[in-house]
């Protein structure tokens, strides 16, 4: 009886809503045969599948005899406009149209990556404005993917099963800067007073400061994501459409790479939440790092 009843779920309806995230009933991050046992037990046995919590995750790196933990904090999936929605001022071209994006769970890390986990890995520190734990800049989009492919083999036994390091794309990265489903609206990452949670022009005095946590953090706790330095992402730049997308990834070519976020360098308006920028691969700077994401291949 049991038998026959999956199959006629697997022939009926619910076999055809599979392909659509709704059903991802077990909360795997895929939709297959599993959700529809799930929803098998619950008609039979009452049982309701509950979501599981996403908890901080915490890595240790050895830097000269000291251990540091790259801390990860969890960015439940969700649904934002992203782009120049109504409460960004000042806003470019290439921040339109604002458009609906719908993204799975994943991690960002709480700080950019200061230069003593670059140092712990790369084994030399490229940085213009230099102390351990100032974040990391004058790295290209390149030596970032070198950097993140020794850091995956070095943390291999420490990342959970499925899960590796990586830059976030632009679209995750604007909806962890926004607060994700913790939103509030603000102009800036945190707030919309900038100083608060920003290093800029106005505040910096012409230098990068603390990637830890000196500022007000965001609705995730993540910190800095507006100003100190810009933040590489893994897209190629190119402009917006006004059709809804699920876990973009951008242009499939480009010449430039997205970086977001704004640096110390710049006013006020070029550390809003929705800025874009980007440049070649090649392209280093003192006001140019990232932080990392770390999500399922």
């Amino acid at each position: 009886m049991k038998k026959l009843f999956l199959s006629l779920l697997m022939l009926t309806g619910i076999g055809a809503m599979a392909q659509v995230n709704s059903c991802d009933v077990n909360y795997d991050n895929k939709v297959n045969t599993a959700d529809v046992v799930a929803i098998y037990n619950n008609i039979i046995d009452g049982t309701t599948p509950t979501k599981p919590v996403m908890e901080e995750l915490n890595f240790e790196i050895n830097y000269q005899g000291t251990p540091l933990y790259l801390v990860m904090r969890p960015v439940e999936g969700g649904t934002f406009m992203m782009g120049a929605t109504g409460e960004q001022t000042q806003v470019d071209d290439d921040e339109s149209p604002a458009h609906l994006v719908t993204l799975s769970s994943y991690y960002m890390e709480m700080n950019e990556l200061p230069q003593a986990y670059w140092e712990a890995v790369m084994g030399s520190n490229p940085s213009s404005h230099q102390h351990p734990f100032y974040p990391v800049e004058n790295v290209s989009w390149n030596d970032c993917q070198t950097f993140i492919s020794k850091l995956n083999t070095m943390l291999k036994d420490q990342l959970p099963d499925g899960m590796k390091f990586r830059l976030p794309t632009e679209a995750e990265w604007e909806f962890a800067a926004r607060g994700g489903n913790k939103r509030m609206g603000y102009m800036y990452s945190g707030s919309n007073t900038l100083d608060d949670v920003a290093w800029y022009s106005g505040n910096s005095g012409g230098e990068t400061h603390y990637a830890i946590a000196l500022k007000k953090g965001n609705e995730l706790g993540l910190y800095d994501m507006s100003g100190n330095v810009w933040e590489w992402c893994s897209d190629w730049y190119g402009e917006y459409s006004s059709e809804a997308q699920t876990n973009p990834t951008g242009p499939t070519s480009g010449s430039y790479r997205v970086f977001r976020g704004g640096s110390w360098n710049l006013n006020a308006s070029g550390c809003r939440s929705a800025i874009r920028d980007g440049s070649t691969p090649t392209r280093t700077g003192g006001d140019l790092g990232l932080r990392l994401a770390l999500g399922h291949e």
